[in-house]
């Protein structure tokens, strides 16, 4: 919102509020942007600099003249500045500051005015620099970082509005939060770091040995303490404007470092791996989780979504040869950390996958405080604290997109002796839960959704469960996973019966902790009161991950691929049957059965495709591997017909419209039904951009048919492909696809 009348008067002309003065100049978004300073120098720097239109050294007269008043003073000084305030005619001025503390600003401005006015809107940017003073002002300072408002309760919307806009003038993404939890969550990202970083040089300085210590610092040291350089006035200011909430802070890490030395002193080995492991994954966790958010941002923001997108580049033609072990089973490497770290002893996990859903999975039992080792080179050890050692979680759990993760997590956590947030990416955030809330509800549990039963998912701790009979509507192995989990805990049986088949990787996972489960042709069960015993798993290669794979060998002429140790859990190989009925060369070797699961060597080699019927028995077992197969169809000879798939729709993306829009952009003649597809085969693909619509198995499906592509395929929207196989281009490149990453769309 650009109001060229609007006046702006900016008191303190610092790093902050020189900075903030030279961006709103720089874009031309007021009538005048003057500023003022207790230091008459830094008035006449700012005016020279051109950061400011006009200078101000009568703070009444400045103040009378403008619309918006912006406080960018030293946190010990906002009363003074709001005592000078009162003696100004105040009426349709908005005000507004830049403190680290909010909390000490609101109750100045109580004290002062009786009450907090409504045209005073809190605010505190992100940004800053070691560096201070007018000189140091930067005019892209706030481009790309947050500013947090905290307007209270009857703070005025044009207010809010107006304070917001400018800042976006400035470059920054707002975001706004109450009073205490800014202060609180503040205390712990940016001012405790800042302390640790001027206690730790501090303490150093006074050794005698000083001179070695930081002659011989390393590039950690230094990044570390870099801000031990800051305005030491500012963070002195800081330390007391916001006294309790860094007192808590410091003691929360006071007792976290505490620990730590406990563990080296009683050489305790796998609590200091526990907590390095811990603080190792949660840097990463924390970086995926920031990117993530940035990459689902709304397509408004556009800058932001480019600056985190990728764009798959297939380079048409080619064949695949050789020897492929693709990433492990997702599926089980879910239930391996949630049953390991539930189970009494030490499970050590093989082929665990390291994707960004399977390691949102290991993230959440790592905040629930379960130690866990790994990944390394694909091996997870897990030491387990049994049916009731979970822990409460010092926030949310952020689990990405994986929704297998959140609706099997939903059942366990609805038995927990406390509460629990399960949330997710934007993507996820659209998924519908109800399907495992109704059942959950019907068991005792207390569970919030959003509108139309979306996450985040509040779960109320300390509900006792008791089993249900519960008819799933669909073949959903997420549902009966779901409720299986639930009923370990609950008082009595709990079983499923299903109207089809589904994958049983739960089942088998549970009886090779130990756990006794009963199957009984479509109803399964368990009663409740058991315990888990640890066990060691070897995660079986990924049998969707491989149908990429399979469909790319059956498609291009003089293909010869070999699979190894693939998972082929009969609830899961529709993609086999459905490839053979269309006339693929596939088979099988070496099979044999680990940990439960059944696995196997898989050689596809080229063979033209026919169009088929896909039998609706076939379904469930392929329900994941329908984007690639619709590329499989797309190649074949004749018509293939797809029916009794509506889950498709409500997956990561609607993958029956977005493989329709796709295919038909790329010039094939496919027809979304409601419940499946029509697909007319047997020409190439033409060049062309499709949408993956963020669906990691649709941007790898229109990577497939670039081997029979007649030019270049764009597959927009790809980041979220690490979400079940990382290095998919490196692995498909090296196999024969022409394949690589556009860093960023156009």
């Amino acid at each position: 919102m650009k109001d060229k009348s609007i006046n702006v008067l900016v008191l303190g002309l610092g790093l902050i509020g020189g900075s903030f003065a030279a961006a709103l100049k720089a874009k031309r978004v007021c009538n005048e942007v003057a500023g003022f300073d207790r230091h008459r120098d830094s008035v006449d720097i700012a005016v020279e600099t051109g950061l400011i239109d006009s200078p101000c050294y009568d703070l009444q007269e400045g103040v009378s003249r403008a619309d918006v008043i912006m406080l960018a003073v030293p946190m010990l000084a906002m009363p003074a500045v709001l005592r000078q305030l009162l003696a100004v005619p105040l009426e349709d001025k908005v005000i507004t500051d830049v403190g680290s503390c909010k909390g000490s600003l609101v109750e100045s401005a109580r004290q002062l005015f009786g009450e907090v006015p409504a045209s005073l809107v809190p605010g505190h940017p992100i940004a800053g620099s070691e560096k201070s003073g007018v000189t140091a002002a930067q005019v892209d300072l706030f481009k790309g970082h947050k500013v947090i408002l905290t307007p209270l309760p009857h703070t005025n919307a044009h207010a809010i509005g107006l304070v917001k806009s400018l800042w976006q003038q400035c470059g920054a993404h707002v975001d706004t939060m109450a009073v205490a939890h800014h202060d609180e969550v503040l205390a712990l990202t940016s001012h405790l770091p800042h302390f640790l970083a001027f206690s730790l040089v501090d303490t150093l300085a006074g050794n005698r040995e000083n001179q070695e210590i930081f002659r011989y610092a390393a590039g950690g040291f230094r990044d570390f303490t870099r801000i031990a350089g800051s305005d030491p006035t500012m963070w002195h200011d800081i330390a007391l404007g916001n006294r309790d909430a860094v007192l808590q802070a410091l003691d929360r890490f006071t007792e976290g470092l505490e620990g730590l030395r406990n563990a080296i002193i009683n050489k305790d080995s796998q609590r200091m791996l526990g907590i390095f492991e811990r603080a190792s994954t949660a840097r990463r966790h924390f970086t995926s989780l920031l990117e993530r958010r940035a990459y689902m941002t709304t397509l408004s923001d556009s800058k932001t979504m480019n600056e985190v997108q990728q764009t798959f580049v297939a380079q048409p033609g080619g064949k695949v040869s050789g020897e492929l072990r693709v990433p492990g089973d997702k599926s089980v490497s879910h239930r391996s950390i949630m049953l390991g770290a539930l189970a009494e002893g030490e499970t050590v996990v093989d082929g665990f996958l390291e994707g960004e859903d399977a390691m949102a999975t290991l993230q959440a039992f790592r905040d629930m405080g379960v130690d866990i080792e790994g990944p390394h080179d694909g091996r997870v050890t897990i030491h387990g604290v049994g049916m009731h050692g979970l822990q409460q979680p010092p926030g949310p759990l952020y689990l990405g997109n994986a929704g297998t993760a959140m609706r099997l997590m939903s059942g366990l956590m609805a038995a927990q002796s406390f509460d629990v947030t399960l949330t997710g990416d934007t993507s996820l955030s659209g998924r519908p839960m109800n399907r495992v809330v109704k059942p959950l509800l019907e068991m005792g549990a207390a569970i919030e959704t959003s509108e139309g039963g979306r996450p985040p998912l509040v779960i109320k701790g300390g509900q006792k469960l008791s089993g249900i009979h519960y008819d799933l509507p669909v073949a959903s192995a997420q549902v009966q996973s779901c409720l299986l989990l639930a009923g370990l805990y609950a008082e009595g049986e709990t079983s499923t019966v299903a109207p089809g088949i589904v994958r049983d990787h739960t089942n088998r996972m549970l009886s090779g902790f130990g756990y006794p489960v009963a199957v009984d042709g479509d109803r399964v069960s368990v009663c409740g009161g058991g315990k888990l015993t640890a066990t060691k798993i070897d995660v079986p290669a990924d049998i969707s991950s491989a149908a990429f794979f399979m469909v790319a060998a059956s498609i291009a002429e003089g293909s010869d691929l070999l699979l190894p140790h693939v998972g082929i859990n009969p609830t899961r190989t529709g993609v086999l049957d459905i490839l053979r009925l269309m006339g693929a060369d596939i088979s099988l070797s070496n099979e044999k059965l680990v940990g439960g699961e059944p696995v196997a060597d898989i050689r596809v080699r080229y063979a033209p495709l026919k169009g088929i019927e896909i039998p609706e028995h076939l379904v469930p077992l392929a329900i994941d591997e329908f984007p690639v197969l619709f590329v499989a169809a797309a190649c074949a000879g004749g018509e293939t017909i797809l029916r009794g798939a509506e889950e498709l729709r409500v997956k990561e993306s609607d993958r029956i419209q977005a493989m329709a829009d796709g295919l038909q952009a790329l010039g094939i003649d496919a027809e979304a039904l409601p419940d499946g597809m029509i697909v007319k085969g047997g020409k190439p693909f033409a060049a062309g951009t499709v949408e993956s619509h963020g669906d990691h198995r649709i941007a790898m499906a229109f990577a497939v048919a670039s081997l029979q592509a007649q030019g270049v395929i764009r597959i927009k929207d790809c980041a979220n492909v690490a979400t079940s196989f990382p290095n998919f281009v490196r692995l498909a490149s090296h196999v024969g696809l022409k394949l690589s990453v556009e860093g960023q769309d156009e």
